[in-house]
């Protein structure tokens, strides 16, 4: 099974991972935890470029950065693991590309949905979770934090991620379950387990 949770920076999306792996390999299932861009050792670099704050990229060159992490991500960990019957929870996938560079940066949707395809060899989560938190939880969340060159964005972009979030979820409702993040953690990990284990007995 393959498992991603997208949402905006701050949104808690990170803490929800860590506490859903570690409730499945309470319940004995065999986990790989992945964040993107990252994963591999040029995932990885190619992360700590495109967060850097000093480097200044075009819509396509952020893009093709983003996929270029993706596939060799993909490549080299996630099928590999999908593949010996493990769990795969990535922290973002190819509808943060959507959600950032087209409806955020205005690449063309199709566009940019060709290179998630090509990138990810038409690999699809089969559970997303998108945590979702208005702007002003977000800029609150952030105050105490050095931010990174996506978490330094401007509200208007923000605004429109958030946007293209939510219309990918409405657009694939049997695939992409919205959680409010401004409950408690305590009760969004209780949502996430529920609603991972219901699919795990359809899967078995």
């Amino acid at each position: 099974m393959f498992i991603t949770f997208e949402g905006i920076d701050f949104s808690g999306k990170t803490t929800q991972v860590s506490l859903l792996e570690k409730f499945l390999i309470g319940k004995n299932y065999d986990v790989v935890t992945l964040r993107e861009p990252g994963g591999t050792p040029m995932a990885e670099e190619i992360r700590k470029f495109l967060l850097d704050k000093n480097n200044q990229l075009s819509s396509t060159t952020e893009l093709f950065l983003f996929e270029s992490a993706r596939s060799d991500l993909v490549s080299k960990v996630i099928i590999p693991a999908l593949n010996l019957g493990k769990i795969v929870i990535c922290d973002r996938f190819c509808d943060s590309s959507l959600a950032y560079q087209s409806y955020g940066r205005g690449l063309p949707i199709d566009f940019v949905d060709i290179c998630n395809q090509k990138a990810s060899q038409g690999l699809g989560p089969d559970i997303t979770f998108f945590i979702d938190i208005p702007i002003d939880v977000m800029i609150l969340r952030g105050q105490q934090r050095t931010n990174d060159r996506f978490e330094s964005e401007k509200i208007e972009f923000i605004e429109k991620v958030i946007e293209g979030f939510r219309k990918i979820a409405d657009e694939n409702p049997s695939r992409v379950h919205i959680i409010d993040g401004t409950l408690s953690i305590t009760k969004i990990h209780s949502m996430i387990t529920k609603i991972v284990e219901q699919n795990l007995g359809k899967k078995l």
